[in-house]
């Protein structure tokens, strides 16, 4: 039996451990056949998850609750990385100073769903209505299969069809070195409101039911991708191979990059804090309707 794990965005250093994990032979050591694969978007991931036809899923922690309501069914099992990971690049004439979100006001703003979910909270939080005041929406071009949503993010940037773009750090790098972009938001190392940072992160999950029918498995499909976590941190150049199957030869030679940059994020520990955070997000953005406990988010007896 092949376990399928996916993630909503491949050409992408969010949900990278999960792809080396798999491309690195970490699964292999723990003696399970693995494949990675794009489900775009993470909303669509998480529905395949809860309807039983992916194993595990790589994507933002809040992300389960558009298919599980108030977390139940689905546990988070460990943390891909640490923070909030998207990045929010303006076109470059627009002169948006970083950090200046009131700019956004009137522009198109390209996200998908899931992430959209961080950029609207930081915009509310900062007193602009995310709904009237800033045109977020979908990508031109993103919404195919095989897309990968960044790229298609940096492509849209570029021929001018949005006026900025939320999304991965691979994005984000390829519109800041084609000129296209100026970085206006990198959420992960604190622009944005202070609480920005802590709404979600990139986790690795399941279902309660896989949980308790296979727990070697799960078991073992965590120390696969805590074991590529740690390999990563310990060599990013690692990340190359990992990429050579799914990035395009341009992507590819800066993946190495991007993964040096967010070695230290790199820890798969879920705190009690990070969950409260997470939470208080969530009911925010109207995905919780009730208080849940860490033990109802996170599946903590796998020891990450």
């Amino acid at each position: 039996m092949t376990i399928r794990v996916a993630i909503p965005d491949m050409v992408s250093p969010s949900y990278f451990p999960a792809i080396a994990a798999v491309e690195l032979g970490f699964f292999e050591r723990e003696g399970l056949e693995a494949r990675i694969e794009l489900l775009f978007p993470v909303t669509r991931t998480c529905e395949e998850l809860r309807d039983g036809r992916i194993d595990f899923v790589g994507g933002a922690a809040h992300a389960p609750l558009y298919a599980f309501e108030n977390w139940r069914g689905c546990r988070l099992l460990c943390a891909l990385a640490q923070n909030m990971y998207w990045f929010l690049i303006v076109r470059k004439d627009l002169g948006v100073a970083r950090g200046d979100l009131r700019a956004l006001k009137g522009l198109r703003i390209g996200a998908a769903p899931g992430p959209a979910d961080g950029l609207k909270r930081m915009l509310a939080e900062s007193g602009i209505d995310p709904d009237r005041e800033v045109k977020i929406g979908p990508v031109p071009g993103s919404a195919g299969a095989g897309v990968s949503f960044g790229m298609a993010a940096a492509k849209a940037l570029e021929d001018g069809t949005v006026d900025g773009f939320w999304a991965n750090g691979m994005a984000a790098e390829i519109a800041l070195r084609g000129g296209t972009g100026s970085l206006v938001i990198d959420a992960r190392r604190g622009d944005g409101p202070s609480a920005a940072r802590h709404y979600t992160f990139p986790a690795f999950y399941t279902t309660q039911e896989k949980i308790g029918a296979e727990p070697r498995v799960v078991e073992s499909a965590v120390r696969a991708v805590v074991g590529a976590q740690q390999a990563l941190k310990a060599d990013p150049t690692l990340a190359t191979r990992a990429a050579e199957k799914h990035f395009p030869p341009a992507e590819r030679k800066l993946i190495a990059e991007l993964v040096r940059r967010d070695a230290s994020y790199y820890d798969p520990l879920i705190s009690r804090e990070s969950v409260r955070a997470l939470n208080e997000f969530a009911r925010a953005m109207g995905l919780l309707s009730r208080e849940s406990a860490y033990e109802d988010v996170v599946a903590a007896h796998f020891g990450t």
